[in-house]
């Protein structure tokens, strides 16, 4: 089964966004192992980035509003394309409210974008959560996708 990882810069203390994150991570279950990593609110992007590249496993996707633009669709294809060539583990990253170091940009294999606009970081980990169950959706042809 393919194991995705979502590590996060910073802890979620509200509850709505809580359980945002787990109503998705549940409904993933049925495609994939999900396991979402909390890395502490540093002082400056570096020190988060440190902390973040210790965690770094499989094949690295960053969350960077300077990535590649892409759909719901675009993810879709990315996912499957990289389990179809033997990618059984991914890592996508969300920095803190600075975004991401540069060393940890330079890391990623892929950055990507859901939009030109800013994300609160801790609604980007229930969007980013979201956004890899649509794309299991798509992939497998189940109706949640419209």
């Amino acid at each position: 089964m393919i194991k995705i990882n979502i590590i996060a810069v910073g802890r979620l203390k509200e509850k709505y966004w809580i359980d945002g994150v787990k109503e998705y991570a549940k409904r993933l279950d049925k495609y994939c192992e999900c396991k979402i990593t909390e890395i502490p609110d540093g002082r400056t992007p570096e020190e988060e980035g440190a902390e973040i590249l210790k965690k770094l496993t499989g094949y690295v996707i960053a969350c960077d509003v300077q990535g590649k633009l892409i759909s719901s669709e675009d993810l879709a294809e990315l996912i499957d394309k990289k389990t179809s060539m033997g990618k059984s583990e991914l890592t996508f990253l969300i920095g803190g409210s600075e975004g991401l170091c540069e060393e940890v940009r330079k890391r990623a294999e892929e950055k990507i974008s859901f939009g030109r606009v800013t994300f609160p970081h801790r609604m980007m980990r229930v969007i980013l959560c979201e956004q890899i169950y649509r794309a299991f959706t798509i992939i497998h042809h189940t109706p949640y996708h419209k």
